[in-house]
């Protein structure tokens, strides 16, 4: 097989300025292994953060992950606690290390459903890191697209503005970022799960069989070899001048 290309040798203006992924495959990598699904959701931390790093290598602004989903409070108990209790053990230990790296931190979703306990902690961490400017990371927990949509609907009508493309982008959970360019999803299913469904319009997807704890620097290489090759037109035709789609939101952190 030929050799990839890397960061380094992909065209300029071939390198996504917003990289989201779906992590899945965690219950998966840890049920191959005779282990309990915690176990690879504790292992699907550390793959995101050896992701983070590889982001912040290759001068990538923005990353945003799928943590946790509006529709996974019908998994397991055990399972939703053990996630709920490995966020606040997450947040304790990593946002030290990632204000000190300069990471941003957002937490898109829902808080509504979630305890005041994980709700202060997020609080808390995004105002530490709030003046870091080297990467910024949303976390989506308790996340859906559909609800995204709608609550940036409610806010608008009770707020008396028309509702437009331009008003929906400016509401929306990540209007402080830019569409994602790149949408990686892992662990072999070909679908987005109520992801990030307004702001995809025009996002390239890449879907990989990898586990998402076995992801690391060369499997996102491989993704963004795969998006440096893609042809984004944005309903344009080839050799037309690069744009982008109307009411993409701001422009990247």
């Amino acid at each position: 097989m030929a050799d990839l290309p890397t960061p380094d040798t992909l065209p300029p203006g071939r390198m996504p300025r917003h990289v989201a992924i779906v992590m899945d495959g965690n219950g998966r990598w840890a049920q191959k292994r005779f282990l309990p699904r915690v176990a690879g959701h504790k292992q699907g931390v550390e793959a995101l953060r050896r992701t983070v790093q590889a982001c912040m290598d290759r001068r990538i602004p923005v990353l945003t992950v799928f943590a946790f989903s509006s529709e996974n409070w019908s998994r397991p108990v055990d399972e939703v606690s053990g996630l709920m209790e490995l966020l606040a053990l997450a947040l304790a230990r990593e946002v030290p290390r990632l204000h000190q790296s300069g990471v941003r931190l957002h937490f898109p979703g829902d808080r509504a459903g979630l305890s005041a306990r994980v709700v202060k902690d997020i609080q808390a961490a995004e105002a530490t890191t709030a003046g870091n400017q080297r990467l910024v990371l949303n976390v989506c927990f308790n996340y859906g697209g559909r609800w995204d949509i709608a609550q940036a609907a409610r806010r608008l009508a009770a707020e008396g503005r028309e509702i437009t493309e331009h008003s929906l982008c400016e509401t929306t959970a990540l209007a402080h970022v830019g569409d994602p360019d790149l949408l990686i999803r892992t662990g072999g299913e070909m679908r987005i799960s109520n992801f990030l469904l307004w702001q995809s319009a025009y996002t390239e997807f890449v879907f990989t069989p990898c586990l998402w704890p076995a992801f690391d620097a060369l499997e996102l290489d491989r993704a963004l070899a795969e998006f440096g090759a893609r042809d984004r037109r944005f309903g344009q035709i080839s050799g037309q001048p690069a744009g982008s789609p109307v009411a993409a939101g701001p422009s990247h952190a």
